[in-house]
């Protein structure tokens, strides 16, 4: 798992060094904290996720470890996706994609809380 983590993690960084640059260009700053969260959630914690099962494998390669992955990488899209579209569109409908996105991503921290007290030992 702790590829994975890694490659997506790259791909975050790479989408929000782009919407930065873009929002630079612009010189508008609506999607500040699209561009942060993209950042925290998608390429600083996924880097930190896959250093955490590959330091520590039987974390990484367990049940916990693959569901982790998956609520992560769905509930981060439909969250950025959700506050995107509230702030450029306006719209409860889209503050409720960033609430469901962000407690996927909960659900998705808990089983990392987990796995990290189940399988990683000194």
């Amino acid at each position: 798992m702790s590829i994975r983590f890694f490659k997506v993690a790259a791909v975050y960084f790479v989408i929000a060094i782009i919407l930065g640059i873009v929002m630079g260009i612009a010189h508008d700053f609506t999607l500040t904290s699209v561009h942060a969260h993209l950042n925290l959630l998608g390429w600083v914690s996924m880097a930190l996720f896959g250093t955490i099962y590959y330091l520590f494998p039987a974390a990484g390669n367990s049940k916990l470890a693959s569901t982790h992955f998956w609520l992560h990488n769905i509930g981060v899209p439909v969250m950025q996706g959700g506050i995107t579209l509230s702030m450029l569109e306006g719209g409860v409908i889209f503050t409720v994609f960033a609430i469901l996105g962000s407690l996927v991503i909960v659900l998705g921290g808990i089983l990392f809380l987990v796995n990290v007290f189940k399988h990683v030992k000194a």
